[in-house]
């Protein structure tokens, strides 16, 4: 099933210029793009831990009713 042959002598990259070649390739976001992702980040961390903190608070509140009880 699946043999690999070897055909003759393949001349391999050392790690350093793999690394260098797939650097290349990486496209970098503009500025104007890194501040709107990074807004969008900020706001739906902060939204997301208030929408936390909110339904922490209404379970609290509903135990300790029931076991005061």
């Amino acid at each position: 099933m699946g043999d690999t042959v070897k055909n003759g002598e393949t001349p391999k990259k050392s790690f350093i210029e793999g690394l260098r070649s797939e650097y290349k390739k990486i496209v970098w976001p503009d500025q104007d793009t890194l501040k709107k992702q990074t807004v969008a980040v900020l706001i739906s961390s902060v939204a997301l831990g208030l929408i936390i903190a909110i339904l922490d608070f209404i379970i609290k509140f509903g135990i300790d009713r029931v076991l005061i009880r």
